[in-house]
């Protein structure tokens, strides 16, 4: 094994090589002390050789290291990476998934722009547009996801950036990335994509015409519930942007998340793979309970955009939301009722969790905003974990057997 190897992976180096060798070496490079696994930096600022080397440091004029609120080495090891797993230029991690949305639009934004955000979003993103960009004249209106037509037509001549997520939280809606692009680019607009549901193991919405790729690492990146952290990658262009936002305001990954979410991304598509057969399997099975009004898993050939779901991933993910007969009441005694299954709206764990998205994910809008986005008192939302299948079929029963 060369020295060069020992000391430091070049790009070059990982050229042509598949998903999961990127996912285990991508951004790797190691200190001449010669760790296998990756270092942790866990410093606020660093050693200058001389007040003139801090200079040029500072002024960007010389690459290396100035302060950990933008540059840490364990930090940049997992920006790295991401970008590599994603097809991105450039990636630059934040302390939050919605922080990463509040980088991204503040850095590409401005006053008297018009944003345009599907309709099927996480309930805080739309509160971070309603209660807290707007007052900065961030000017927003919501569309349907999956309908291209009235994408066209929301157009205004301010129009600056298209949000959306693909597939939805909590119900799984697609839209056509490739020919959402397309409208986006031809009216000078850029398309930037909450890949958080599919990750690059299954989706990779920059190669499909996407502007910009987002994450809550906090969930799949992570893949066990242990840290917070966001993601944005894209065109090095508008990244440096977003890296002049996280200087001065500072919304920054920690090291030791960092840390987390690069051994995260070594199992990545091992743990999708096994999360999504599980979903499937599951998704199928609700769909022939007498309790179950409706399943919302694009794996089935019921959903109204499995095709697209077919053309554009590889898999249809792990999330499963399904509505049940009798209302809010009757949604409660089938969570009440699980003993396996944790009662936590965070998901992308080995643990399957479960959720009531009306009262907790999407509980702080308007009824009016719920109903917008389809989210139903009925509705329950299963993030599926890595658990044996039979007993999350058997947990799902009990809730069942509640109604």
């Amino acid at each position: 094994m060369s020295q060069e190897w020992q000391a430091g992976r070049l790009d070059s180096d990982l050229q042509g090589v598949g998903f999961d060798t990127l996912a285990v070496r991508a951004g790797q490079h190691r200190s001449p002390e010669g760790e296998h696994s990756e270092a942790i930096y866990p410093t606020s600022s660093y050693v200058f050789r001389t007040a003139a080397d801090a200079a040029a440091r500072f002024a960007g004029e010389v690459p290396g290291n100035v302060y950990s609120r933008y540059t840490n080495p364990t930090v940049r090891a997992f920006e790295e990476r991401i970008a590599a797993l994603e097809g991105a230029e450039q990636a630059v991690a934040t302390s939050s998934g919605m922080s990463a949305i509040l980088a991204m639009v503040m850095s590409l934004c401005s006053g008297g722009d018009h944003v345009l955000v599907s309709r099927s979003v996480f309930g805080s993103t739309i509160s971070l547009f309603e209660k807290y960009l707007k007052r900065f004249g961030v000017q927003v209106d919501y569309v349907p996801l999956a309908d291209l037509d009235a994408w066209s037509a929301a157009f205004k001549p301010n129009t600056k950036l298209l949000f959306v997520e693909s597939p939805s939280n909590p119900l799984a809606e697609l839209v056509d990335i490739r020919a959402l692009a397309e409208i986006a680019h031809s009216k000078g607009a850029l398309l930037a994509v909450d890949n958080c549901f599919c990750t690059p193991a299954l989706q990779q919405p920059l190669k499909l015409g996407a502007d910009i790729v987002m994450h809550s690492a906090t969930k799949y990146i992570d893949g066990q519930g242990r840290s917070m952290g966001g993601v944005v990658a894209g065109k090095a262009e508008l990244m440096k942007e977003v890296v002049g936002f996280l200087r001065t305001a500072g919304p920054t990954l920690s090291p030791f998340n960092a840390w987390i979410f690069l051994k995260g991304l070594e199992t990545l598509r091992v743990r999708m793979q096994a999360h999504c057969a599980s979903a499937q399997q599951l998704a199928e099975w609700l769909e022939q309970q007498p309790g179950v009004e409706q399943v919302y898993y694009s794996g089935l050939p019921s959903h109204p955009q499995h095709e697209l779901a077919k053309r554009q991933q590889s898999a249809f993910g792990a999330v499963v939301s399904f509505e049940v007969k009798g209302g809010k009441e009757a949604a409660w005694r089938f969570i009440d009722a699980t003993r396996v299954i944790s009662i936590t709206t965070n998901l992308g764990d080995t643990k399957t969790t479960i959720a009531h998205p009306a009262t907790t994910s999407h509980g702080r809008l308007t009824p009016a905003e719920r109903a917008s986005a389809g989210i139903r008192d009925n509705l329950i939302r299963v993030a599926v974990g890595l658990e044996d299948l039979a007993d999350l079929q058997a947990d799902l029963a009990r809730g069942l057997a509640a109604l």
